[in-house]
C-alpha cells in the first residue's frame, strides 16, 4: 500500500481543518464572554453535522467511481477518466478560490464571526440555530474542499488518502485546542503563509493530473472509433498534450523514493509532456503570483525597491 498518497491529503486537511477550528474557537470564546455557555452544544452539533455531511458527500462520489469499476462496458474507462478529470478540475477551482479568498478575508474573519454571533444571540430563542448554521457552514465548506481533493486523488488509493485526511483533521483539532483552550501562542499568519505556498504547489500537481485524465479519455475514444483517431495529434502516448519533454524513468522514477513522494505531493510524473509543463508553469505564475501579492510579499518588494531608488 502506498502511504505517500496520504501526505498531500494530510496537508490539505490540516490547513482547511485549522481554518474551521479557528471559527469554532472564536465562536466558543464569544459565547463564554457573553456568558452563554449553554449554547455550546449547538456548536458541537454544528461540527458533527458538518463532518457527517462531508463524509456522506465523500461516500457518494467515491461510490460512483467504485461503481464504474464494477460496471463492465466499453465506455466505462472513458467515463471514469472524464469524471476524475472533472472532480480534479472542481477541486482546483475550489481550493484556489478559497486560498485567495481566505487570504484576503483573514484580517476581518474574527470581526465577521463575532458579528455573526452577536446577531445570533440577539435572536434569543433562535440563537442556537443561528450558531449551529454558522459552524455547520464553516465545517462543510472546508470538508467539501477536502472531499473533492480526495476524490481527485482517487487513483492513488482511497485508504491512504482517507488516513491522511483523518490525521490532518486530528492535527488541526489539536492546534485549535492548544490555541484556544491552553493559550499556547501560535504564529497563525506564518502557518497559513507556509501552508498556502505548499497548497499552491499541491494544486499545481492536480493540474498535471487533470490534463492526463482528459488526455487518456480522448485516447480511449480514439481507440473505440477510428474516426476520432485524428484527435490524437502526437500518437498513442499523448493525444492532446504535445511532445514528450521529460523522461525520468531511469533518473527519478515516480514509483520509487523520492519520486513517489514528489508524485504524491506535487503531481510529479516520470513522463511529462509539453502541454502539462506549460499549464503547470502558467498556473504557478498566475495563481502563485496572485497569492504572494495577497499576502503582501509582492507589495513589500515593490516598497523596498522604491525606498532603495529614493
Amino acid at each position: 500500500m502506498d502511504f505517500s498518497a496520504a501526505l498531500p491529503t494530510f496537508f490539505i486537511t490540516l490547513r482547511e481543518g485549522f481554518e474551521a477550528a479557528l471559527v469554532v474557537g472564536i465562536v466558543l470564546a464569544c459565547l463564554q464572554k457573553a456568558h452563554q455557555n449553554q449554547l455550546n452544544r449547538w456548536v458541537y452539533q454544528g461540527i458533527g453535522g458538518g463532518v457527517v455531511a462531508s463524509i456522506m458527500l465523500g461516500l457518494l462520489l467515491g461510490g460512483i467511481l467504485q461503481g464504474l469499476n464494477h460496471y463492465q462496458s466499453q465506455y466505462t474507462p472513458i467515463i471514469k477518466e472524464i469524471l476524475e478529470g472533472i472532480f480534479g478540475l472542481i477541486a482546483i477551482i475550489m481550493l484556489t478560490w478559497m486560498l485567495l479568498w481566505m487570504t484576503k478575508q483573514a484580517k476581518s474573519m474574527k470581526a465577521e464571526v463575532e458579528g455573526a454571533i452577536q446577531t445570533a444571540l440577539a435572536q434569543n430563542q433562535q440563537a442556537g440555530k443561528g450558531i449551529f448554521l454558522l459552524v455547520f457552514i464553516a465545517v462543510v465548506r472546508e470538508g467539501f474542499e477536502t472531499v473533492l481533493f480526495i476524490i481527485a486523488k482517487f487513483e492513488q488509493g482511497l485508504l491512504p488518502t482517507s488516513l491522511g485526511a483523518i490525521a490532518g483533521l486530528l492535527s488541526a483539532t489539536a492546534l485549535g485546542i492548544l490555541l484556544f483552550k491552553w493559550g499556547i501562542k501560535i504564529n497563525i499568519r506564518l502557518f497559513f503563509q507556509m501552508m498556502g505556498i505548499l497548497l499552491v504547489l499541491i494544486v499545481g500537481g492536480l493540474v498535471i493530473s487533470v490534463l492526463k485524465h482528459l488526455d487518456v479519455a480522448v485516447a480511449f475514444v480514439a481507440q473505440l472509433n477510428w474516426q476520432y483517431a485524428k484527435w490524437c495529434f502526437y500518437g498513442r502516448e499523448s493525444c492532446l498534450l504535445g511532445p514528450q519533454v521529460w523522461d525520468g524513468s531511469e533518473i527519478l522514477p515516480d514509483r520509487q523514493f523520492p519520486g513517489i513522494i514528489l508524485k504524491a505531493l506535487f503531481g510529479y510524473r516520470q513522463t511529462l509532456y509539453l502541454g502539462q509543463v506549460i499549464a503547470y508553469m502558467i498556473f504557478l505564475l498566475i495563481i502563485g503570483g496572485a497569492y504572494f501579492q495577497s499576502i503582501g510579499l509582492g507589495n513589500n518588494n515593490k516598497e523596498a525597491s522604491v525606498t532603495k531608488a529614493n
